[in-house]
């Protein structure tokens, strides 16, 4: 096991390593000249020459690369062209809203797909069955602006019981921080809870039709301890690996929500830049969520031993 999960960590290097140079080598491609759009209506020739000079951008394309990894490597991800604030701090500033949206959608989704999931399974071709599998329909198909719309008309315009949008910081008045958030978090999770609820029930169908499930129940094992203890914990492996994929998802595919409800999180970060093109804070933002899914399948890895421990010999 632990030779497995070295070898994880081992890949994660090359991976980082060719993320970086696909988003620098990418970027490069889009339209248009950063230079034209710092330099103001303008555009005088000195003034491109002097901005072309500072942000290395007149040195051949791997040149501003490596100048761009030394920076990485020591910690310092560059400056905003735009604004000219570092981007670690851009990120340090976004992150964490970005993030508490997304572990509270994740939340979401993992207290209603999960059990959702097993319920289906377990009352297979019952009217239960058919109820979830609905609902798991409808979250697939139903599109998060328009939920995110429907629901602040609802609950903030006609009922008053939320505000429709912005944010507060968690650690400024928490109680006003989860009101701003329950609602984009619920938009989020509900395609998510979808998801896993459909790969739950595949699961636990494969399960329950297992030996040693058989075996507990021919020895008089309670009905609820062979769903939760044998059945679940078995399924929950695949399950697991979609999770962390989901999570991981969350960082970066919020943009829409993140607009429709005014969180000033990663997806405005993101937006403004790319329009801007203001390319470190782009490649700031894109490394910094290729680093959370890495990190997020390594955490997998290692809940996969802790769920089903016959791993822990391989």
């Amino acid at each position: 096991m632990r030779g497995h999960f070295g070898t994880r960590v081992l890949q994660v290097i090359p991976t980082l390593l060719l993320v970086s140079m696909l988003v620098f080598g990418l970027q490069q491609l889009m339209p248009g000249d950063p230079a034209l759009i710092l330099a103001g209506e303008e555009r005088d020739p000195a003034v491109l020459a002097q901005i072309r000079d500072q942000l290395w951008l007149d040195r051949p394309v791997p040149i501003q690369y490596l100048h761009w990894m030394g920076g990485v490597l020591h910690g310092n991800l560059g400056y905003s062209w735009r604004i000219g604030q570092p981007v670690a701090q851009l990120v340090g500033e976004k992150l964490p809203v970005t993030l508490q949206l997304a572990v509270m959608a994740f939340i979401f989704a993992v207290c209603i797909g999960v059990p959702m999931g097993v319920l289906s399974a377990v009352k297979k071709n019952t009217v239960w069955d058919y109820l979830a599998n609905g609902i798991g329909l409808a979250g697939l198909s139903i599109p998060t602006f328009w939920l995110g719309i429907m629901l602040i008309l609802l609950v903030s315009v006609n009922l008053g019981w939320l505000p429709p949008s912005g944010y507060v910081g968690l650690f400024t008045d928490w109680r006003q921080s989860l009101a701003t958030t329950v609602m984009p978090a619920f938009v989020l999770g509900n395609a998510i809870a979808a998801v896993l609820m459909r790969h739950t029930r595949s699961a636990m169908l494969t399960a329950l039709e297992q030996d040693y499930v058989r075996t507990a129940r021919a020895k008089g094992v309670r009905e609820w301890r062979v769903v939760l203890r044998h059945a679940l914990r078995n399924a929950l492996v695949p399950v697991v690996t979609l999770g962390a994929l989901e999570l991981g998802t969350l960082l970066s595919g919020a943009v829409l929500t993140e607009q429709v409800f005014s969180i000033p999180g990663f997806g405005k970060l993101i937006v403004d830049a790319v329009f801007n093109r203001d390319y470190p804070v782009v490649q700031g933002v894109v490394l910094v969520t290729a680093t959370v899914y890495v990190t997020l399948n390594l955490v997998a890895d290692l809940l996969y031993v802790l769920i089903n421990p016959k791993l822990r010999a391989a």
